[in-house]
């Protein structure tokens, strides 16, 4: 039953990713490339500014996922419990998985910009003498504002994902450890972590992948330089020049490669947990 949309989604999307390697291959008889070469790939290589973007965007998808893993770990963990603002934080949640990310960056250079409210409260409250000495959070070389949208958006996504695995999992696997003596820390590290951790390690690939490859936060957020490496392969694909595509491609087959790899290194270490839980 599931066969008809998976061949059309997967038809979409295996045909769009074989042309963009072709493209990546210089293989564009519309202007007269018709002798696929691998000149794309050791341009880009070869270049200054693709290993700055490559290093920029590493930086910027594990910086976020990680961030984003350990807050949600915690947030979930806390609404397992109940407390008086259990309810609105389980809502508050919930709201901001339907906000977009373009309005999520917005919101953050409005607020944390060098022009933003908190650049302006902070000289009117005497603490800085002008609104330009306000730290720079966004369209810094560190990324810090392309990071707080991502670690703001993603923290609700993965503490959904690690709320349903705990309340698959109940409470009967610690209450079993505790009564055998472990403590509470060695019953979180030793049996509900190693339950959590294929749903954490699958979530927080998909996070990887998302914050690696997508290009609109950090055209928003970013740096003009360096760029990060989907705003560089937007730049080449926009460009006038269209035998500058191919090397836009290039970079494009690239993200692909480094987010199924995060998603396979992820997999294979989520297998054994999966199956350490299922025995």
């Amino acid at each position: 039953m599931l066969a008809p949309a998976l061949l059309v989604l997967g038809g979409l999307f295996l045909s769009a990713l074989g042309l963009t390697f072709l493209r990546s291959l210089r293989y564009m008889p519309a202007i007269g490339l018709t002798e696929p070469d691998l000149a794309a790939y050791a341009a880009i290589l070869s270049s200054p500014d693709f290993l700055a973007a490559l290093g920029l965007s590493l930086w910027i998808a594990l910086a976020s996922t990680l961030i984003s893993a350990a807050l949600a770990l915690g947030t979930a963990l806390l609404l397992r419990r109940g407390f008086a603002g259990r309810g609105p934080l389980f809502f508050l949640i919930q709201v901001n998985l339907t906000v977009p990310h373009v309005v999520g960056a917005i919101g953050i250079l409005y607020l944390f910009s060098q022009s933003g409210f908190f650049a302006r409260l902070a000289h009117a409250g005497g603490l800085i003498d002008r609104p330009a000495e306000f730290p720079a959070l966004t369209h810094d070389p560190f990324a810090i504002g392309i990071i707080l949208l991502y670690v703001w958006k993603e923290v609700p996504f993965i503490t959904l994902i690690l709320l349903a695995r705990l309340q698959a999992i109940g409470t009967d696997p610690e209450a079993t450890a505790r009564s055998l003596g472990a403590t509470r820390w060695q019953a979180f590290a030793h049996v509900l972590l190693p339950m959590l951790m294929p749903a954490l390690l699958a979530a927080s690939a998909l996070v990887f992948a998302f914050a690696f490859g997508a290009y609109e936060i950090p055209l928003l957020l970013g740096a003009h330089a360096p760029r990060a490496l989907p705003v560089l392969a937007w730049q080449g694909f926009t460009d006038v020049d269209l035998a500058a595509r191919a090397e836009a491609m290039a970079m494009a087959v690239i993200i692909a490669l480094v987010g199924a790899a995060m998603l396979l290194a992820c997999a294979r270490l989520a297998l054994p947990a999966a199956a350490r839980d299922a025995r």
